[in-house]
């Protein structure tokens, strides 16, 4: 990576290590960013290399030789650990300490988080979801915390209740805020990566994110969410296209190449957001809401649940999708409608 983006990722693990006044007092003095970036990364001793890697990154000291082993400098080492999910994730979580997580500590981040106001129900609620994510320093946007929500099993958006909170971070082994950081990194890699993961917090967010009472999600609602889980997925690897096959498991050649094309890119979601819009939709249903994945992949033997598949499977001329399939009339509608435009 380069100086400016390793010198802003360095500013960003003193402030999660040392805390805003370490980087305060860098800012208000003469070291420059560069500065900043010479003295926690000096190209020293081995010794010296681990030491940083384990004071920002908070791994063992043997998780620290082997990335530095593999990635020979600190700064691409430190990279690789919180963005490369294969060694980070057979780490990071289930051996990120020998000992058991504490109930007790979980319990007090907890109660440190809660609303105090609310004495009929013991949930963590907006304001303390806000300050949570200002001290793990993640955008409430961020897509990750769909991740978390589905691991703390969260119901509602902005409602965390104790009993899920207690066990996803035992789940998760993390009992303390540098934990919990390291958590976060291969959460998203693993969303972005692992389709049967994807799938599940895909399915989730259709009941976190709807209104009490209601069947459906608003449209708005659902963009937004599609906004943040398409894409990553689509860059991850979790929901890329799939080749269809027959029912002798051969490939069906119509789903490739020109007849076919790639699948589902950023160009056909704007294309599906606009037709939403044009039809005039108010809510998603939760049919169409879990095929809008099945219709990547849609032959008629397929099990009706699934938007994801829809996106993994259809291919860019939707010569491959099956009208007469379980699916829900706005899918097969979008489809009706696209296709007369290729003609």
């Amino acid at each position: 990576m380069d100086i400016q983006r390793s010198s802003d990722f360095v500013l960003t693990s003193l402030f999660i290590v040392c805390g805003a006044a370490a980087v305060a007092a860098c800012a208000s003095s003469e070291f420059t960013r560069r500065t900043v970036f010479s003295i926690i990364m000096p190209g020293k001793s081995e010794d010296a290399s681990i030491a940083q890697f384990i004071a920002i990154t908070g791994a063992s000291d043997t998780e620290a030789k082997r990335f530095l082993k593999k990635y020979k400098r600190v700064d691409a080492a430190i990279d690789a650990f919180y963005n490369d999910p294969s060694p980070a994730s057979s780490s990071s979580l289930s051996n990120s300490t020998s000992r058991a997580p504490s109930t007790a500590e979980i319990t007090n981040l907890f109660n440190e988080y809660k609303d105090q106001e609310d004495t009929e129900n013991d949930n963590i609620t907006v304001d303390g979801t806000i300050k949570f994510c200002e001290d793990l320093a993640v955008d409430p946007e961020d897509v990750v915390l769909l991740a978390l929500a589905f691991e703390l099993k969260s119901l509602r958006m902005g409602i965390w209740t104790k009993q899920g909170w207690v066990e996803g971070w035992k789940n998760l082994r993390c009992d303390n805020l540098n934990s919990m950081r390291q958590a976060l990194p291969v959460l998203r890699n693993k969303l972005g990566s692992d389709p049967d993961y994807f799938t599940k917090v895909y399915n989730h967010a259709f009941d976190f994110a709807r209104n009490d009472g209601q069947r459906s999600l608003a449209v708005e609602t659902a963009k937004g969410l599609w906004s943040l889980l398409l894409p990553h997925g689509l860059e991850g690897g979790a929901i890329s296209h799939t080749l269809t096959s027959d029912t002798n498991g051969d490939v069906d050649m119509d789903s490739v190449g020109l007849a076919g094309g790639n699948g589902w890119t950023e160009e056909r979601t704007a294309t599906w957001f606009q037709f939403l819009d044009d039809k005039g939709l108010k809510g998603i249903s939760r049919d169409t809401w879990q095929m809008v994945i099945l219709g990547l992949t849609v032959t008629s033997n397929l099990p009706p649940q699934k938007f994801l598949e829809f996106v993994r499977t259809v291919d860019s001329r939707y010569s491959n999708y099956d009208p007469e399939g379980a699916w829900p009339s706005t899918i097969d509608d979008f489809v009706e409608r696209e296709k007369a435009k290729l003609t």
